[in-house]
């Protein structure tokens, strides 16, 4: 069963979202009209302290700014001495001389909500000066659960004296600013969060969390916990989000190009398809949409690519979820953390494939990319496998719909598609970088090596393709999609 919590609010209304099957889940819905309850979510907060300036951090501290515009409460970046992204946050507004831009511990010990941003290798060597510098009854917040993982693993606690709550938009940082800033059109428009509270000493835990996600512009928000955040966010970037996609869209053009395609048709029919007409369907209707698209003989295609690719898909992405639960995977990101002070990471972007996915866009305008059933077969089926793997380890189904499809389709994708999947692997998070180039090479192998093998085999599995058809998530997926605003991300 998936895991079902639930919460109360004294400041916002709390909807119940219908994901069928019986599962019922509470959500905040958000929108600029609730900006105004704002101060009363922070009551007692004077100031908010933005800790670190990486993929969140611009968005959050502009986003929090803007909305409490008018307020009393004060939102502050907190920087290290001598931090090349000084002079980024002074171009948008954030000075010393206005109290809004300072060193960060110092603003940590001072604000009363600390917003924590740095990177995961700065978290986990620098968490107890972090803890001990917070104020007793501040609340830290955090956007990712992976302090928590790692604590988990150095067997340490959080303070006994501050709240800890989570809240974690379900997209990359420049996602989250550029869909508030559509917002303000459209009322709601922005990236879903979930929230957490972990700790709460003077009951202002949840309405501090669930003010935070309505100030960040989130459409709605959803409750989980930190480590069944950790888990999901850990797990999906390393899956369908970015290292999956990475591998399938590697091998997928391989196997066109090897067949006699040319590698420009190759990559449109294998990365364009994924990031663009595939991606765009998912978003406005669903998984199932993709298959209902298609004729019957792409069915048939469809079919077999998604029967053979499930369960190799399947396979690593089992293998993803227990290193990720075990803990070993956030060692494996401190370990290169380690090596990362001495080595930066080598670019993958200087390959043929990514090389000839620049020219394909830069020719986009005369092209007409469609759905091609063999790359969506693969892509849908890595997709479901792991959300299966989520529903049988017990996450909210909200968790599930936004960490395997929603975030993808919904912020991941449209960027891949404007700038490159290789811009993307090369710019994301360090923690998601390492695991994206960990597993995308393990996920193109699984793939060649077993799922298109059977392809060629004519294996088929019915089963798998009526278990696709009549699967839980689609449900989930309409019911979120009902509560999704109508604007859609623009990237330039």
């Amino acid at each position: 069963m998936p895991l079902q919590l639930e919460f109360s609010s004294n400041v916002f209304p709390v909807e119940t979202l219908d994901l069928g099957s019986g599962v019922q889940e509470q959500i905040v819905r958000g929108g600029r009209h609730l900006f105004e309850l704002l101060p009363q979510a922070f009551e007692g907060v004077s100031q908010i302290g933005v800790i670190g300036w990486g993929s969140q951090g611009p968005a959050q501290a502009m986003n929090l700014r803007d909305s409490l515009e008018g307020s009393e409460i004060t939102v502050k970046v907190g920087l290290r001495e001598g931090s090349s992204s000084w002079a980024d946050a002074e171009a948008e507004g954030f000075t010393e001389a206005s109290g809004t831009l300072g060193e960060m511990f110092a603003v940590i010990g001072e604000s009363d909500l600390v917003v924590l941003l740095i990177s995961d290798a700065a978290q986990a060597e620098l968490h107890e000066r972090i803890l001990g510098a917070v104020k007793a009854g501040a609340t830290l917040g955090l956007s990712h659960g992976f302090l928590v993982g790692h604590m988990t693993n150095a067997s340490s606690e959080f303070p006994a004296n501050i709240n800890v709550v989570g809240v974690c938009p379900k997209g990359m940082g420049p996602s989250v600013r550029r869909l508030y800033l559509q917002g303000v059109e459209v009322n709601g428009a922005g990236i879903n969060s979930s929230f957490a509270v972990h700790q709460d000493i003077d009951g202002k835990a949840t309405d501090q969390a669930l003010g935070w996600s309505v100030a960040l512009g989130s459409p709605y928000t959803f409750q989980t916990t930190l480590e069944s955040e950790y888990r999901s966010d850990i797990f999906g970037e390393r899956g369908i989000l970015l290292g999956a996609v990475h591998g399938i869209v590697e091998a997928v053009y391989r196997r066109f190009v090897e067949q006699g395609m040319s590698h420009e048709l190759a990559f449109e029919q294998s990365c364009e398809s994924i990031t663009g007409p595939i991606s765009r369907m998912i978003s406005k209707q669903g998984l199932i949409a993709v298959y209902e698209a298609l004729d019957d003989d792409e069915r048939q295609i469809f079919e077999q690519s998604y029967s053979a690719s499930y369960p190799a898909a399947r396979g690593v992405l089992e293998e993803i979820y227990e290193e990720v639960s075990s803990g070993n995977e956030i060692r494996s990101v401190n370990l290169a953390g380690e090596r990362l002070k001495s080595s930066e990471m080598s670019t993958i972007d200087g390959t043929e494939m990514w090389q000839t996915g620049a020219e394909v866009r830069s020719k986009r305008a005369q092209l007409d990319t469609g759905i091609d059933p063999f790359t969506a077969g693969v892509y849908v089926a890595t997709m479901m496998a792991q959300v299966d793997v989520l529903m049988e380890n017990n996450h909210p189904y909200s968790e599930i719909a936004n960490e395997s499809v929603i975030e993808a389709v919904d912020s991941l994708n449209p960027y891949m598609h404007a700038r490159g999947v290789a811009y993307m692997v090369d710019n994301c998070s360090t923690t998601a970088r390492l695991g994206t180039r960990k597993w995308g090479p393990r996920f193109e192998a699984q793939l060649r090596q077993e799922a298109f093998v059977s392809v060629d085999q004519e294996e088929r599995a019915p089963e798998r393709i009526e278990a696709f058809k009549e699967h839980k998530i689609h449900e989930a997926l309409a019911a979120c999609a009902a509560v999704r605003p109508s604007v859609d991300i623009f990237v330039e």
